[in-house]
């Protein structure tokens, strides 16, 4: 993909009315971040399949889905058929995820990993080349609204100089955490996609909260 970007979390939305919240990032948004759990791989349960089948045909965004589950190689046809444009998988969850990557290519769906924060970038290093993003959380996977881990700053930029030395051209997604506050020190780092929730769902304007994260990290403010 490429170039700065900003992935609104759906996970923070108001779900009593999706559609509306969907639509009012729809201008500014660069990627809708799904976060899709299970119960399992993570204690909570958010939404699946049918739900984001339910929102394809009112927003033309990339989907970008996010699996915190166990066995998420399971998931991957049902969400292609959703319309599912992005899948990332834990590599905790699948220490070697060389057949899901070639699933996912199958199903035409852009493939990445996913890293929880004592995880470090040597897990997924040898799977680099599969991927066109890696996921950094900086937070806990599982709920939102969480605090920001700035010791994950240096996985990213591990994450930067991996991807550069090897001539790749995945990004670098990071999430949990990411407000006006703290997305200069994760872009600095090396991230370039930047997945936030309670700073733009839980701002008034969700509009105007996604103009501000992209005024910080493009040097305006």
């Amino acid at each position: 993909m490429g170039g700065y970007l900003i992935a609104p979390s759906l996970l923070a939305a108001d779900f009593s009315r999706l559609g509306e919240q969907v639509a009012a990032v729809e201008k500014d948004a660069d990627l809708l971040h799904l976060d899709v759990m299970d119960g399992h791989f993570v204690p909570n349960i958010s939404f699946g399949p049918p739900v984001i089948a339910s929102l394809r045909p009112v927003t033309s965004l990339t989907f970008d889905c996010h699996l915190m589950t166990t066995n998420p190689d399971q998931l991957l046809p049902a969400l292609a058929e959703a319309g599912a444009d992005v899948v990332t998988l834990h590599i905790e969850a699948m220490p070697d995820p060389s057949e899901a990557a070639k699933s996912a290519a199958d199903l035409g769906l852009r493939f990445g990993l996913v890293l929880s924060p004592p995880t470090p970038f040597a897990a997924v290093a040898p799977f680099m080349e599969l991927c066109s993003m890696v996921l950094v959380m900086s937070v806990q996977p599982g709920r939102g609204g969480q605090e920001f881990d700035s010791k994950v700053l240096s996985k990213v930029e591990t994450a930067r100089n991996w991807i550069e030395s090897h001539e790749l051209k995945a990004d670098i997604q990071i999430d949990g955490g990411i407000s006006p506050a703290t997305i200069m020190a994760a872009r600095d780092a090396g991230a370039n996609v930047f997945v936030a929730g309670t700073a733009v769902f839980g701002a008034p304007n969700p509009s105007e909260a996604i103009r501000d994260l992209r005024r910080v990290i493009e040097g305006e403010t």
